[in-house]
């Protein structure tokens, strides 16, 4: 199985030429009866071997965590971050394993970030020293991604790198309320992460427009990004709608969620991203199984909430292509230029 970072490399080793690589990606295209660019791809599993040197990590590190943890938490997560960029040495800039990269990655920025918490947690420190001194090691989490990028390239280190400086302004800013008012950061904390939210995907789309073919690993870049900013802009829209809670649901409710749910599908198809739909999927099946109960099928209230949202979400997959055709034709085409190329087949 190869990916298009693959197809890229060989490329540019000369391997194959150029013209070679775009008839094999037609050719696969026209057998998947779905162009490469809409199909999303990035590499996670390229082999059962993925998964078995994954979960042998996994195991190491819980061992890591184990002996360091009979010293101090903080040496267990030192041990952690140490490990995973020393395996990262041959699994990553080596072998380019897909799924253990992502996980080695994970561990070692989560190892930067756990081990200075796990210290101060320990320590006998005022709060306000502590409230400066918190936000400081979100800064090391970011600093720790930016260089894991730049020695081995894992797409997913950049939305890595960038959610540790989206905690980094949530930390500054609940240390601002804490230290000089009396503010609730609760009150503030989802129009924050709303906008958080905003900024990644703009940030992701930034990453998009300069692959618009999808050929390249800034591609997988911008995936990642998508996948972090849809949760932060989701969640919070439909807290304000009032179905996370539970407490305000009702027809009016439901309709402003299929509402929101519909408005975020068309910004997945323009963009060809489908985090968005994923995301928010949640709110709706919650939605909708209400809607069914409240009318009366409660027996049969999940069956056919997942009866009706999986049938459209197929016949959404299904007919992606042609679908998202007809949203981009409606877009000026100034925006049409920056977005994903549009993945019409030959006939």
């Amino acid at each position: 199985m190869y990916s298009e970072g693959d197809l890229e490399s060989a490329v540019a080793a000369g391997a194959i030429t150029a013209e070679a690589a775009d008839a094999l990606r037609a050719h696969v295209a026209a057998e998947r009866s779905s162009p490469a660019v809409d199909e999303e791809n990035f590499r996670l599993i390229t082999s059962f071997n993925d998964i078995f040197v994954t979960i042998a990590i996994v195991m190491l590190m819980v061992a890591l965590g184990g002996i360091g943890g009979a010293m101090h938490a903080f040496v267990a997560a030192a041990l952690i971050a140490g490990a995973s960029w020393g395996l990262a040495e041959f699994f990553t800039r080596k072998r380019r394993m897909a799924l253990p990269s992502i996980v080695l990655l994970l561990t070692f920025v989560g190892g930067v970030i756990a081990g200075p918490f796990l210290l101060l947690g320990d320590a006998d420190l005022e709060d306000r020293l502590r409230a400066v001194l918190e936000p400081l090691i979100f800064v090391a989490g970011a600093g720790s991604a930016w260089l894991h990028w730049h020695r081995f390239k894992v797409p997913i280190t950049v939305a890595a790198g960038t959610a540790c400086l989206a905690a980094l302004v949530f930390a500054l800013i609940a240390a601002a309320i804490a230290l000089d008012s009396g503010v609730l950061f609760n009150s503030i904390f989802l129009p924050l992460t709303f906008a958080s939210g905003l900024v990644v995907f703009a940030f992701a789309m930034w990453w998009d427009m300069s692959d618009r073919e999808r050929e390249t690993r800034r591609s997988d870049v911008a995936f990642w990004l998508h996948l972090l900013a849809a949760p932060m802009i989701a969640h919070p829209i439909f807290y304000s709608i009032g179905v996370t809670s539970g407490q305000n649901i009702g027809v009016g409710s439901v309709a402003a969620v299929l509402a929101v749910y519909i408005a975020m599908g068309l910004v997945a198809l323009a963009v060809d991203r489908r985090a968005l739909l994923v995301s928010a999927l949640a709110y709706v099946l919650f939605a909708v199984t209400w809607l069914f109960d409240r009318f009366g099928a409660v027996e049969l209230n999940v069956a056919l909430t997942a009866l009706v949202i999986g049938s459209a979400l197929l016949c959404l997959s299904a007919f992606w292509t042609p679908i998202r055709a007809k949203v981009v034709a409606h877009l000026p085409t100034e925006v049409r230029e920056k977005l994903p190329v549009l993945g019409v087949l030959p006939a």
